[in-house]
């Protein structure tokens, strides 16, 4: 059903930020060295961002991965446009680029995370998308991917700064750099 080309840049939108954030490092991760550029604003902060290397170049350590892991840049003031640009010109270097949206003009390939809420805020049948299981959730209404529940052990340690680790949760993320996104 899936296959084919791997992808280099991969964007992640959900409607939830806690889950965009998630998702953008867990797809990282699965990827095993790779860079995350944050349009939100939340990841990368007091860093150089991803203006700083479209005005002032890159310096070597940015070009690609000195070692292996997360890299996490913000984008700063940089129009979505040029995110996808800078984005595509670092894929060349680096195993992986997510670019964690947080706005709209993106044109590039696109993962949709959307959390399996129970009930009336159920999401209704869509296309293709990652799927985040909640407890007492819904079952996916369109293809994909369904990510194990998350551990708020995983969580903290994310949003502490940590790395996610190798577990069930990241593994599952890895046969969407495979999969077809509009």
């Amino acid at each position: 059903m899936w296959g084919g080309e791997t992808h280099r840049v991969l964007a992640v939108r959900s409607v939830d930020p806690l889950l965009s954030l998630l998702g953008s490092i867990g797809l990282v991760a699965a990827r095993g060295t790779g860079l995350v550029v944050d349009t939100g604003g939340q990841l990368g902060r007091g860093r150089r961002s991803l203006a700083d290397l479209a005005s002032d170049g890159p310096r070597l350590d940015e070009v690609g991965p000195g070692r292996s892991g997360i890299a996490v840049l913000g984008s700063g003031h940089l129009p979505l446009v040029e995110v996808e640009r800078v984005a595509g010109i670092l894929a060349t270097r680096w195993p992986g680029v997510v670019v964690r949206l947080c706005g709209d003009g993106w044109t590039g390939a696109t993962v949709p995370v959307v959390p399996l809420y129970p009930g009336c805020l159920a999401p209704e049948e869509m296309g293709a998308a990652v799927w985040q299981r909640i407890a007492g959730g819904s079952q996916p209404p369109g293809p994909g991917p369904v990510l194990p529940d998350l551990r708020s052990s995983l969580v903290r340690r994310v949003l502490g700064g940590g790395h996610p680790g190798r577990g069930r949760w990241v593994r599952a993320w890895s046969r969407v750099w495979e999969m077809p996104w509009a």
